[in-house]
């Protein structure tokens, strides 16, 4: 259920984004989802890409600094209040996210939600026991 997900690390420059992603398009690596957050210095770009240790590779080669973190996927009803359902669900089970972002695919009613938190392991069990559909690493690269 956990994806690898690829952190880029950018000093906050012109140019330095289309540099990144460019090296990911140029060596066939397409994206799936990403996030991006920054501050005066520098920013974290956050990727799900169906190949994420040839995407560490090709972008270690090219200077970039990466760590590859996992997350997991939950589906949830793309109207108002999905968001919420899932997150009252954390918020009783006192379970603190780092970072979450989502993203719509082909089912219309449907959207997808990428979480972070220190435990991945309690928070699948959390979700699973509330019958949230977790969706598989493979269903997600695959998009």
């Amino acid at each position: 259920m956990k994806i690898k997900q690829i952190s880029v690390f950018l000093e906050n420059k012109k140019g330095r984004l289309w540099k990144a992603l460019n090296t990911l398009a140029e060596n066939g690596i397409n994206i799936r989802a990403l996030s991006i957050a920054d501050t005066s210095e520098f920013g974290i770009l956050r990727l799900i890409v169906p190949e994420p240790r040839k995407a560490e590779k090709i972008l270690t080669e090219n200077n970039f600094v990466v760590k590859i973190k996992e997350v997991i996927a939950v589906e949830l009803a793309d109207h108002p209040g999905g968001l919420s359902s899932i997150l009252k669900i954390l918020n009783d089970s006192d379970i603190n996210l780092e970072y979450l972002y989502a993203f719509v695919h082909e089912k219309k009613d449907k959207a997808i939600l990428l979480l972070r938190t220190d435990d991945l392991d309690l928070l699948i069990k959390v979700l699973e026991q509330e019958e949230v559909t977790l969706v598989p690493s493979e269903d997600v690269y695959n998009l």
